[in-house]
């Protein structure tokens, strides 16, 4: 196999454990396995989850949950993004539950589902200050009152979603702070008028380790279960509780597919970026941006082979990238590389040293690139 990405499961579960343990057996975990479970298999991620205690799962595109449903998932799948009005039929028929943020969507879903028979559970979405999706918060007693009389559907939860909860700065802090108190206004709010919100939740990976105020019914963590930290506990003040510990669920591996000699002087890859210093081995890996290795990180990154560490030499490509072996090299043809996690730096260092975040580098892992289920660390 040329390249491949290996998932510890047995990893995943822990992570989700070591949040249970955070949160509470009182409380429900949503899984988010979008952008195909953070690259890391939505099916497998989904019934890994689900056999752990998860609650329901999370999606961005309609086709994401239809997916999951053909796999044989029976478990409430919420849709975090607003679908095209063409989609909505289909959301319906693979009973995925919406968020909601205005009373056209309620009512389109409403008139789909009563053609289909179906009763349909949504949750209302509230934007508190991240800007995006959702109704203003003095507009969600409405927004539930109209939901409530729509037959065709069952107002199953309320949610919001935090812009700087990962962040320990105190202007962020403050504003997660406003956030969670509008939320909770809001929340009072629609029960005021005499609807049940459902499911209440709001939290992320940073909220759910930094703000317990914000874990109210369920919380949503992404990152955290997949082994990335968005933000380490306090110190200072002390903090309420043990610093949750996770591992990185991912490891990116490939092979040495060739070596070659290289004089001093010449160059290796695309634009001649990388000259050799001295007379060194160059080993060819079969790892390339086309599988979701970045280019940004050519001359930034390394692989491990046979425990020893190398640094890349010249462009990454799309399919392959080399590594400089050294002059008296002790690698072999088709020894396995590890690309990040495992032996290697994981993918947290790899994004750091291209400045961007853990999220990009395991969601971009290409399709092509088998994922490997393994249940042993």
């Amino acid at each position: 196999m040329r390249i491949r990405a290996v998932i510890h499961l047995d990893r995943f579960s822990k992570n989700l454990n070591a949040v249970r343990a955070r949160i509470g057996s009182d409380r429900r975990i949503c899984i988010p396995v979008k952008t195909d479970g953070y690259g890391h298999g939505a099916l497998e991620i989904a019934k890994t989850s689900l056999e752990a205690g998860a609650y329901c799962l999370g999606v961005a595109a309609v086709t994401e949950g239809a997916e999951l449903r053909k796999g044989g998932i029976t478990a409430p799948i919420l849709l975090f993004s607003q679908p095209h009005p063409s989609e909505i039929s289909e959301v319906v028929q693979a009973r995925l539950s919406p968020f909601v943020s205005d009373t056209w969507f309620a009512s389109a879903l409403n008139e789909r589902s009563s053609a289909e028979g179906v009763k349909l559970p949504v949750h209302i979405k509230i934007d508190t200050g991240m800007g995006r999706m959702g109704c203003a918060p003095e507009e969600a007693p409405a927004l539930a009152r109209h939901i409530a009389g729509c037959a065709s559907l069952e107002l199953a939860g309320t949610a919001t979603h935090f812009a700087v909860s990962d962040s320990v700065d105190e202007r962020d802090r403050a504003y997660t702070r406003t956030q969670t108190a509008l939320f909770k206004e809001a929340v009072d709010a629609i029960r005021a008028a005499g609807v049940d919100p459902g499911i209440v939740h709001a939290a992320n990976s940073g909220a759910v380790i930094l703000h317990p105020d914000a874990w109210f019914d369920m919380v949503r963590p992404g990152i955290l279960l997949y082994g990335y930290k968005a933000v380490e506990e306090d110190k200072e003040p002390p903090f309420p509780f043990e610093p949750i510990q996770v591992l990185p669920v991912m490891e990116l591996k490939s092979v040495v597919s060739f070596i070659r000699r290289v004089k001093k002087g010449e160059t290796v890859s695309y634009g001649r970026i990388w000259t050799a210093a001295q007379d060194t081995f160059i080993a060819v890996l079969s790892a390339g941006y086309g599988d979701g290795l970045p280019r940004l990180a050519s001359g930034k990154w390394q692989a491990v082979i046979g425990g020893k560490t190398y640094p890349l030499a010249g462009r990454i490509c799309m399919d392959q990238c080399c590594v400089d072996l050294g002059t008296e090299p002790s690698v072999r043809r088709w020894d396995e590389a590890v690309i990040f996690g495992g032996s290697a730096p994981d993918a947290a260092a790899l994004a750091a040293a291209i400045g961007t975040i853990p999220y990009e580098i395991t969601c971009n892992i290409n399709k092509r690139v088998p994922r490997v289920y393994e249940n042993c660390s």
